[in-house]
């Protein structure tokens, strides 16, 4: 008999309108794919919450499992780039978008999407860091490249007490940097300074028009934002500075100036996630591993349950969440 797992399943009928069911599945209902994982660990990510909730359209193929993070052990890889048991995770590639991704008991996937768990990182901690944790040191990498040194002067960090925002956060702290974070609940003070941070300002500070050109205050910065607020952080950029850009939380649309570009040089980093190649994903997963603290993970971190995963993505998307969300799939 073949083994079933439990697995949340989005559906849509012939009006559009969005159901979530939870259903149990075999391996032989899975996508195509050479690898089975049996899944451990998940995340809850903004995408996910958009996809489980259905306020934008990110699912691209129905029905879907919703879930772009994964962590778990390998049952079999068709390709031998794996062997049984082995830790593996997964962030992006089109899972729980075109892809049956990780709210389920097992996933196959390509072997080429996977990288195996750093030694130094549990499964669990890997998800608490998420996409959301690896974006943020892939916009970190990016800063780096650019050589925006600690010793160059402040970060801006948008979206502080988010996902990516924390772990941004956490990790800039521990390299030396000076962090400014920027949130709109600056009841979270103390969390965010725990985490690193050296100053904490409104995000009203950044979220409405501004100067095309304003006042030199950071060397770089880290935007999961877009729209107005990364218009002035890059505004607002020393010369020669840098700005990640990640996300768009306040909107797809950059009412900015060229001002900013060629009157103080600075540069704007876009970075993805999703495609990155398999060694820009194990270099930031190496430095993930290093430069990240898990006492500073773990206070970032609350975990829930597989059937809290729909109310969990309500709040998420009612700015009711800081840090991360791991979701516990395998028992």
């Amino acid at each position: 008999m073949a083994e079933t797992f439990p697995a949340l399943l989005i559906s849509r009928d012939e009006e559009k309108k969005q159901s979530v069911n939870r259903v149990t599945m075999t391996p032989d209902e899975l996508m195509e794919g050479d690898t089975l994982v049996r899944v451990s660990h998940s995340t809850l990510n903004y995408k996910d919450a958009l996809a489980v909730t259905g306020k934008a359209p990110v699912v691209r193929r129905w029905p879907m499992i919703p879930g772009i993070d994964l962590a778990g052990e390998v049952v079999s890889c068709e390709s031998g780039a794996f062997a049984e048991g082995d830790p593996v995770l997964l962030n992006g590639w089109g899972l729980g978008e075109t892809h049956y991704g990780a709210y389920a008991g097992m996933a196959r996937v390509k072997a080429d999407w996977l990288i195996r768990r750093p030694d130094a990182l549990t499964a669990a901690e890997t998800m608490a860091v998420g996409t959301a944790g690896y974006t943020a040191m892939l916009c970190i990498l990016a800063l780096e490249r650019h050589r925006i040194t600690p010793e160059r002067g402040p970060i801006v960090v948008t979206g502080a007490s988010g996902g990516v925002g924390s772990v941004a956060t956490a990790i800039l702290g521990k390299l030396g940097y000076h962090v400014i974070a920027s949130t709109g609940r600056t009841e979270e003070e103390d969390y965010l300074k725990g985490l690193g941070a050296a100053e904490i300002i409104d995000r009203k500070e950044l979220s409405e028009p501004g100067k095309a050109l304003g006042k030199e205050r950071w060397a770089g910065g880290i935007d999961s934002v877009g729209s107005t607020t990364l218009a002035n952080v890059l505004a607002q950029t020393n010369y020669g500075g840098a700005v990640a850009a990640c996300g768009l939380a306040g909107g797809m649309d950059l009412p900015a100036s060229v001002a900013p570009f060629i009157l103080r040089g600075v540069s704007l980093l876009g970075i993805d996630s999703v495609m990155a190649p398999k060694k820009v994903r194990e270099e930031a997963w190496a430095r993930i591993a290093r430069d990240l603290d898990r006492a500073k993970l773990s206070a970032m971190t609350t975990t829930i349950g597989f059937d809290d995963v729909e109310k969990a993505a309500a709040d998420l998307l009612a700015n009711k969440v800081r840090g991360r969300t791991v979701v516990r799939i395998g028992s």
